[in-house]
């Protein structure tokens, strides 16, 4: 899947979600892992990806004319049908489409140009203690790009962030670790097998990367910082027994380097990505999309878990809305 250039999927300005302060954060499109509650499904392909809206669309048909791989087709009544398959990502759908129904997601650019529009954000950075963060997707698949990006950045005096995954080789991990000011990694399952179930991939190189991670800030300081990120999915992770086991990983790779370790509550507002990601006869619903935002309550206690599990130094805290009502999610 690693490619030398990457799209960027996204540039989303005024983020607090993603480091200190207020960030901008870059979404490159392309992912190591599949996990089957991610939260930005159209990045997880590195090609670029025609979604269509169908609260827009005029039924026009200028999308069919225009198409030349034969991906469209019309259902009765106006439903546009996409072939996946036959899909080219070209985009000639979307320009040709008067209301903004069809949009083509992923967009070519250069560090130099990405950096440049990124410093356009710097007086917020400067006055929030604030900067840019690198996420995806998964950007140690685009080492190159993700190496100037960040040098170019550093040389501007921005603060800035690493997100990933962890599942990369050690050597691309330690370089691009030591060019960010803070690295952002994600341990989502302590299970390895069920690692692979939910993610696609097994857990075992994702933690000899954050013991090496660990290791290499005890030696240089670089990263500065390291957050550890754990999502609270319902039947998945959000369990306290995967809590425990994640807290001992961490107490026996990086522990004493951690500075945050972040639990972040399942959020179901993507439902709608899914559909439009779909529309093909080939589609299936996206598996969480009738599971509800954990409860306060749940929060609290998978937060009280990781504290009681884990006796480094770092902060501790789950972060993220909940629901009000009852269990059905209403209210």
């Amino acid at each position: 899947m690693a490619q030398a250039t990457p799209l960027v999927l996204e540039i989303q300005r005024m983020s607090t979600d993603d480091g200190p302060g207020i960030r901008t954060t870059v979404f490159l499109k392309g992912c190591s892992l599949a996990c089957d509650w991610c939260h930005n499904p159209e990045s997880i392909s590195p090609r670029p990806v025609v979604v269509w809206f169908e609260e827009r669309c005029m039924a026009c048909g200028a999308c069919l004319t225009a198409c030349t791989h034969g991906a469209l087709a019309a259902r009765e009544g106006g439903a546009l049908v996409r072939d996946r398959a036959r899909c080219r990502g070209c985009g000639s759908c979307a320009e040709a489409c008067p209301a903004l129904a069809t949009e083509r997601l992923g967009d070519e650019t250069t560090p130099a140009a990405l950096a440049q529009e990124l410093v356009k954000d710097l007086t917020y950075f400067e006055t929030s203690g604030g900067g840019v963060t690198i996420s995806g997707g998964e950007p140690t698949l685009f080492p190159a790009f993700t190496a100037a990006t960040l040098d170019a950045l550093g040389r501007l005096g921005v603060h800035t962030a690493l997100d990933t995954c962890g599942e990369c080789s050690e050597a691309v991990l330690s370089d691009l670790a030591a060019r960010a000011d803070l690295v952002l990694f994600d341990l989502k399952l302590a299970d390895s097998a069920a690692h692979r179930r939910f993610t696609g991939k097994p857990n075992e190189r994702i933690v000899r990367n954050l013991a090496a991670l660990g290791e290499q800030i005890r030696r240089t300081r670089r990263p500065a910082a390291l957050w550890v990120r754990t999502p609270l999915i319902p039947s998945r992770t959000s369990d306290i027994a995967n809590i425990e086991g994640i807290a001992r990983i961490l107490e026996e790779t990086a522990g004493d380097q951690i500075t945050r370790w972040e639990l972040t509550a399942f959020n179901n507002l993507c439902r709608d990505k899914y559909r439009r990601l779909a529309n093909d006869d080939r589609s299936r619903p996206w598996a969480l999309a009738g599971v509800p935002r954990m409860t306060a309550q749940e929060l609290r206690a998978c937060e009280a878990a990781a504290r009681r599990a884990f006796s480094g130094a770092a902060e501790v805290l789950a972060t993220g809305a909940t629901r009000a009502g009852g269990p059905d999610g209403r209210g």
